[in-house]
């Protein structure tokens, strides 16, 4: 009998939490629902891209941006590209709502952790980030940070994968510059997206986090480990064997910029 009303009690708390638990979970997105902006721009997205002048005889002599960017479709994506930004960003993109909670829960629990010692974590979804690219600022706070969730929630019940994704992957900046992943691949490897090797799509699913600390030139080792670490991910998440995954972190990463008078 003893037992009896001890596994009630504790089942009647955990219930009572549960429901006060929910209760506060909707007045935080009621709150933080007011004055979103309207993501349903997103499906006119029309991004600046390069304007380019050429010689007569095919050279080019000029290129303006102000965003130095060419726009490729998902569908002409390589999977071997595509799979880089995924096993570098967000493995479970094609099964998660938007939101990937465990993830949110093990970066409250880093945050809580190192409170008041390091910037917090975020595990921003690609999904998120396409919400903080297009329509928030980068702004490192609790507010902006519901506010991303619930857009971005909102975003894919609006939109496919393939198209967020696409959105994704042209809109991201990869640094030097650059913005998005075929304008990237021609001035850090002079070659289109259906030309990189493994490494070289690894080395551009590295960038995302932070452009300006991977360079090539002026943080080799670092770069070549983000690098090597992006081969791994792909390996342990599938889309490439461990022999496909040997080669490419023995190859030495280098730049290749596309000369002044390249033909485009």
């Amino acid at each position: 009998m003893r037992l009896t009303r001890i596994l009630s009690f504790l089942l009647g708390t955990l219930l009572f939490l549960a429901v006060v638990g929910a209760i506060a979970a909707w007045l935080v997105y009621e709150h933080f629902s007011q004055d979103l902006p309207d993501y349903y721009q997103l499906a006119s997205y029309d991004p600046p891209v390069v304007s380019r002048i050429y010689a007569g005889d095919g050279r080019l002599l000029a290129e303006y941006a102000t965003e130095n960017r060419v726009f490729v479709p998902i569908s002409a994506m390589p999977k071997r590209v595509i799979n880089a930004f995924l096993a570098a960003e967000d493995k479970t993109f094609y099964t998660h709502p938007g939101v990937d909670l465990p993830g949110v829960i093990n970066a409250v629990w880093t945050n809580i952790k190192n409170y008041g010692d390091r910037r917090p974590v975020g595990a921003s979804t690609i999904t998120q980030q396409v919400t903080k690219n297009f329509l928030l600022s980068s702004e490192v706070s609790y507010k902006r940070k519901i506010r991303e969730m619930i857009l971005a929630l909102r975003i894919e019940k609006a939109f496919t994968k393939d198209r967020i994704l696409e959105l994704y992957l042209n809109q991201i900046y990869l640094g030097s510059g650059n913005y998005g992943v075929a304008t990237a691949a021609l001035n850090y490897f002079n070659k289109s997206l259906d030309e990189l090797t493994i490494g070289e799509a690894a080395y551009l699913g590295a960038l995302p986090k932070a452009p300006n600390n991977y360079n090539i030139v002026r943080d080799h080792q670092a770069a070549l480990d983000r690098r090597n670490w992006v081969i791994d991910r792909m390996r342990e998440d599938g889309h490439i064997t461990a022999e496909e995954a040997d080669a490419p972190k023995q190859e030495p990463l280098e730049l290749h910029m596309r000369a002044e008078t390249d033909h485009v």
